[in-house]
């Protein structure tokens, strides 16, 4: 017997689809079902690397840990990584093929839908339950003809649906009657009910409008999820720039949010960690005085670059420097540090090479082959300690600075470190995220008695109280049976 596929998709992007995917599918796995995630075209620049060594969506990746299972490339068979406005690196079954801009990639959705087909058919054949999440909208308008990501692949595939809006937002129920409104005839009977998210209040001052809703519409509402404060789980894209109530905050750690800035994930390690102040500097904001500064990866590392200098960042990064500050960069962030970044084949943008900050004796090369690879390893600040994470690049570096590596994987150095002991950069993504690397690195940032703090133990405990509140608000009788499994 064939798995059965259920999707979600959203009146907006950050509805709540990821979570909500999460959710049922760690639902479904402490049932004892074998179920799977999946998303046939994701667009965001926070990505994981799977046990194959291919590329696919940060948020996939986490679904597939609250559903019990390791992530492959099949979970999120197309991933469009913006390096422009206008243009994308497009990933196939975890592999970069090519970039192209938004016109050039609709003609070539239909090659695009074959991987998309061909993944669910495999993930079908391998699980009892299949789990999916739209991306964005399926009322956007301008984007249904060829649609792979939404209605389209859910009439390709014959699956029910469900619809989730974020009351948050407000106008929750002109969002849920205007998405239906706009759907086909055919779409609007795939709408199996309806999720409302993140409610904050009295339920019995929604109901009128969950009423109003399923007699408008002549679809259930489901449930209505209420707001988590607190929850630790990957973000899709979007960066949290709300203020957290930390009274033990003594370390404050600022961090630029570039054009193209890519998993940002890398941080969400300090945003939870109880002493630690993490301070996003968007834009028009100015950079204020920090014990540590962390340059965090890009899409498009020289335009990126360019965005700082013309901010004025590298008048602070030398003064933050001159007062004893700590800084960091990542990835992208390291060859920022260096001393020339170059693009011989403009696989970022124009082809042409930048000068760097020149804070570290290293140079860079961005090559047509992208590195990828979980890795595993010792941070070498003072006592070596355990530390591991994952690698996307395209650069490669060279030069002295790299002969003070600041991790060790195996036989393989990696990064670099000053001679003053002020600066750390490493291409390693997620290097906060074991919890002996990111007590270490708390301390060479200036933070005495570090409280230890274990991210994937938060995570596991968020997505459990995930599951407990779907478990509580969501109707399962009726999810199991579109998923034909009334009796789990």
């Amino acid at each position: 017997m064939t798995a059965k596929t259920l999707m979600v998709q959203g009146t907006t992007s950050d509805a709540g689809k990821s979570t909500l995917v999460a959710a049922l599918c760690r639902v479904l796995m402490r049932r004892g079902v074998r179920v799977a995630p999946f998303k046939p075209q994701n667009m965001a620049l926070n990505s994981a690397v799977t046990a194959d060594g291919g590329e696919i969506g940060r948020a996939q990746a986490l679904q597939a840990q609250a559903a019990g299972v390791a992530p492959t490339t099949d979970m999120n068979p197309v991933l469009l990584k913006p390096n422009t406005d206008i243009g994308a690196q497009v990933i196939i079954h975890g592999k970069a093929v090519t970039s192209m801009d938004a016109r050039a990639y609709y003609d070539y959705k239909t090659v695009a839908m074959e991987a998309v087909l061909a993944s669910h058919a495999r993930l079908i054949a391998a699980y009892d339950a299949v789990i999916v999440e739209g991306a964005g909208s399926p009322a956007e308008i301008n984007l249904r003809d060829r649609d792979i990501a939404n209605m389209g692949f859910a009439e390709a595939v014959d699956c029910p649906v469900i619809l989730i809006a974020d009351i948050d937002r407000g106008g929750v129920f002109a969002h849920l009657v205007g998405t239906l409104e706009l759907l086909s005839t055919r779409e609007q009977a795939r709408v199996k009910g309806f999720v409302i998210n993140r409610f904050r209040g009295d339920i019995a001052m929604l109901e009128p409008g969950l009423r109003w809703l399923e007699d408008r519409t002549g679809k259930p509402v489901l449930g209505v999820l209420p707001y988590l404060k607190g929850l630790q789980l990957d973000a899709e894209d979007a960066i949290r720039r709300d203020a957290r109530d930390k009274p033990q905050a003594s370390l404050r750690v600022v961090v630029p949010v570039l054009p193209r800035i890519s998993n940002h994930t890398d941080f969400d390690a300090l945003a939870a960690h109880p002493q630690v102040d993490l301070i996003w500097v968007g834009p028009g904001d100015v950079p204020p005085a920090a014990d540590l500064v962390v340059l965090p990866g890009s899409k498009s590392v020289r335009a990126d670059l360019a965005f700082l200098r013309e901010r004025g960042w590298a008048d602070y990064l030398d003064r933050h420097l001159r007062y004893g500050g700590k800084l960091m960069g990542i990835c992208g962030g390291m060859q920022m540090l260096g001393r020339t970044i170059a693009d011989p084949l403009g696989l970022e943008g124009d082809a042409g090479c930048s000068d760097g900050f020149g804070l570290l004796d290293l140079s860079t090369e961005l090559a047509a082959d992208k590195q990828l690879r979980n890795v595993q390893g010792e941070l070498l600040l003072g006592k070596p300690v355990l530390v591991r994470g994952y690698e996307i690049h395209a650069g490669v570096s060279q030069g002295p600075a790299l002969m003070h590596p600041a991790v060790r994987c195996g036989d393989r150095p990696d990064g670099a470190q000053s001679t003053d002991g002020q600066i750390v950069a490493t291409y390693l993504h997620g290097v906060f995220d074991a919890p002996e690397a990111l007590a270490a690195l708390l301390h060479w940032a200036g933070l005495r008695d570090v409280q230890g703090f274990d991210l994937d133990a938060h995570r596991e405990a968020s997505l459990e109280r995930l599951a407990d509140s779907v478990e509580q608000h969501l109707d399962l009788s009726r999810i199991l049976k579109m998923l034909e499994m009334e009796t789990v």
